[in-house]
């Protein structure tokens, strides 16, 4: 299979989704949690040899004007050191509103059990789910720009 993996960067986890090129289709896949460059590197070769899948794309929190910001610089860095680790091919996509549109798909938090605010770990959950369908926005993005060039 020829996949395609996105990935949405955070400080706390990286939520991961898979595309099939062929296909077009893109579901989210899971979320891991954040530790060293070699742990995730080895988390992300694992599911690459699992799922087929030939480049990385990654998603990158522009700034309001379309620049370099600090979220964006931190998200390379971390593409510096982990992607070799991984060695497969990396390509970016504008992130920009990728959560917004993953909190529109999915809704508003769930309410606790006596109706008030969700536990900590409900949101927790939530927040990982979030970051799923985050990384499923941006590798629909790009694989719908990739479509579109070649029509």
């Amino acid at each position: 299979m020829n996949a395609v993996r996105g990935l949405d960067v955070g400080e706390r986890r990286i939520g991961v989704a898979i595309g099939d090129p062929a296909t077009g289709g893109v579901r989210p896949l899971l979320t891991l949690g954040r530790s060293t460059a070699d742990r995730e590197a080895a988390a992300l070769r694992t599911l690459a040899a699992e799922h087929g899948v030939t480049e990385l794309v990654i998603g990158l929190p522009l700034d309001g004007s379309g620049g370099i910001g600090a979220q964006a610089a931190v998200t390379q860095a971390w593409a510096a050191d982990v992607g070799p680790l991984v060695g497969l091919p990396i390509a970016w996509r504008d992130e920009r509103h990728s959560s917004q549109a993953a909190e529109g798909r999915m809704g508003a938090p769930p309410r606790g059990r006596s109706g008030g605010p969700p536990s900590p770990a409900a949101r927790r959950a939530w927040r990982a789910r979030i970051d799923r369908e985050a990384a499923a926005v941006i590798l629909q993005a790009e694989m719908d720009a990739r479509t579109g060039a070649r029509a």
